[in-house]
């Protein structure tokens, strides 16, 4: 597999640094069948956490943050990246951005146990389409490696 970089939107909201808040978001966005590329919690305070939402239907996100009064911030943007999980599979990506001077702030990965690995990747706002034209970063198509897209039966009726 060749290395793939997505252009990928993510929202940010707050919740009480409590036991079961991520637990109960999670469990209406997969009652509302909303898919998630990625979900990361972080702690930003006294008894806050800042929960990161990687949606794969942007649309379907704000209908349940419309339906639930869920405040979203955002869309902001990050890389998705997945390749194959070789030594120094990142670095020829970390070149191309330091070349032509771009930071990256955040970032986390993982392997996927069969050989690939996935990478989330954060440049400064004001950098972000520069950083997308020196990475040839698309959009996230609706097919996601083996995972097809299909539209829910509740939403069917609307379209």
């Amino acid at each position: 597999m060749s290395v793939k970089i997505y252009s990928a939107p993510y929202y940010t909201t707050t919740v009480p640094d409590v036991p079961g808040e991520a637990c109960r978001l999670l469990a209406r966005f997969a009652r509302d069948e909303v898919n998630l590329l990625a979900f990361t919690a972080l702690p930003i305070g006294t008894g806050e956490t800042q929960l990161v939402i990687y949606p794969l239907n942007t649309t379907w996100l704000a209908d349940v943050a419309r339906r639930t009064g869920l405040v979203l911030n955002g869309p902001h943007h990050a890389f998705l990246v997945q390749g194959d999980d070789e030594l120094g599979a990142l670095v020829k990506i970390h070149h191309r951005l330091c070349d032509a001077e771009i930071n990256v702030v955040t970032s986390t990965g993982l392997g996927d146990g069969k050989g690939g690995y996935r990478y989330l990747m954060h440049v400064h706002p004001q950098d972000f389409a520069r950083a997308s034209d020196v990475l040839g970063a698309t959009h996230i198509p609706s097919r996601w490696d083996n995972f097809e897209l299909k539209i829910p039966r509740h939403f069917e009726a609307s379209m």
